[in-house]
């Protein structure tokens, strides 16, 4: 069958790894489990174990991975860390992966996949943001596709299909202004884990859920989107959309748009980037727009939503910039969730790590690999300060 698919899914026992699981249980003639992944839910990644017959795992933490061997006897390779899950992403033998790690923990396995002309599905933001140049560059030397699952590039690639590229004025990336979008900034100080973590409209893991209530999410989505469309920071716009009906839009030279609309469902776009460039038939509830009784669309508040433009100005200073911003924030957001910092000092823990980074300059994984821990440390540093 020539739609045949080897894939192995990198962060499996995941919301995105889930999903696509359940995507690939319809589909379940054109596509063989090479690899799963997990961090800690050895449980979980067991039953999936028993229920795809995969070649092997790879369990990124060393203590879940001796307790997975300990536990449980499957006759399939069984790798650890950092270079099991970057081995599992480099398989000779895949012909995709669906790249769903946290954070900054999937660029080497996505560098990885891409020098073995590996396909990626790509639904970790942070590995564009951290290393999106030598992604991208690894991308073109070896001819390999990278397909967004976030729902907004998604729609951002369905809107360009059969268009010139050079004749696109700018995109437009909705936000649904997760749960904090009426809240009034001043009552942000006494916002609770368990409020943020109340998405209204999407089920996603913790610490994107906390990206969604800063906007940090979005401002990831927007240096993901230079990377992936070759676009500047001026062609690249926010809007809110609270009911995340219309998922991007894209404007063109002659001042024509094109929009494209789903329900709130990430299987569609995980569909899409499985099967990409084809279409293929699901039964996914439709979308009914006699059902809809609204639609809205207004800027981003910049002042109350700070994470959003510390994205942008992340971007557009360039270098390591955005290394800092993805680690500073994958720090402060660890501490908002541990009860050691309150909400509204996220946002200032990442601009205290801006003014103080060290402008290093970035032409190796190293290098990023450097200023990640760097700010990692110096992060922690700036948190303690303001706790004492």
């Amino acid at each position: 069958m020539s739609d045949f698919k080897k894939i192995s899914i990198l962060g499996s026992t995941g919301s995105i790894g889930l999903q696509s699981l359940e995507v690939i249980d319809l589909l379940k003639a054109n596509y063989q489990i090479n690899f799963l992944t997990a961090n800690t839910k050895i449980d979980l990644l067991a039953k999936q174990v028993e229920k795809y017959q995969p070649i092997g795992v790879a369990i990124s933490n060393e203590a879940s991975y001796w307790e997975f061997k300990r536990k449980y006897n499957f006759n399939c390779k069984i790798l650890c860390g950092e270079e099991g899950v970057s081995e599992a992403a480099a398989y000779p033998d895949n012909d995709l992966i669906i790249q769903a790690l946290v954070g900054f923990s999937g660029v080497r396995p996505t560098l990885e996949a891409i020098s073995n002309k590996i396909k990626i599905a790509l639904a970790n933001k942070e590995t564009l943001v951290s290393a999106g140049k030598l992604i991208t560059e690894a991308s073109e030397k070896h001819n390999v596709d990278i397909i967004a699952i976030d729902s907004e590039h998604s729609a951002i690639l369905q809107c360009l299909i059969g268009e010139n590229r050079d004749e696109i004025k700018k995109i437009v990336l909705t936000a649904s202004g997760g749960p904090f979008l009426r809240t009034p900034v001043e009552d942000f100080k006494n916002l609770r884990v368990e409020d943020a973590l109340n998405h209204p409209n999407w089920q996603m893991g913790n610490k994107i859920t906390i990206d969604s209530a800063t906007l940090m999410n979005k401002g990831f989505e927007v240096i993901e989107a230079h990377w992936l469309f070759g676009l500047n920071a001026e062609q690249i716009e926010v809007i809110i959309h609270p009911q995340s009906i219309v998922h991007s839009f894209v404007h063109f030279v002659d001042s024509s748009v094109k929009a494209q609309l789903g329900l709130p469902d990430m299987k569609i776009p995980i569909s899409y980037a499985l099967s990409y460039p084809k279409r293929l038939k699901f039964d996914f509830e439709d979308l009914d727009l006699t059902k809809v009784t609204t639609l809205e669309f207004f800027s981003p508040d910049m002042k109350k939503f700070r994470c959003l433009g510390l994205a942008y100005r992340a971007l557009n200073e360039g270098g390591d910039a955005p290394i800092v911003l993805n680690a500073a924030n994958e720090i402060a957001v660890k501490a908002f969730l541990e009860y050691r910092i309150k909400f509204n000092q996220i946002p200032d823990i990442i601009e205290l790590a801006l003014l103080n980074r060290g402008n290093h300059s970035i032409k190796t994984i190293e290098d990023i690999n450097f200023v990640d821990q760097e700010t990692r440390i110096k992060t922690e540093e700036i948190i303690n300060k303001l706790r004492n």
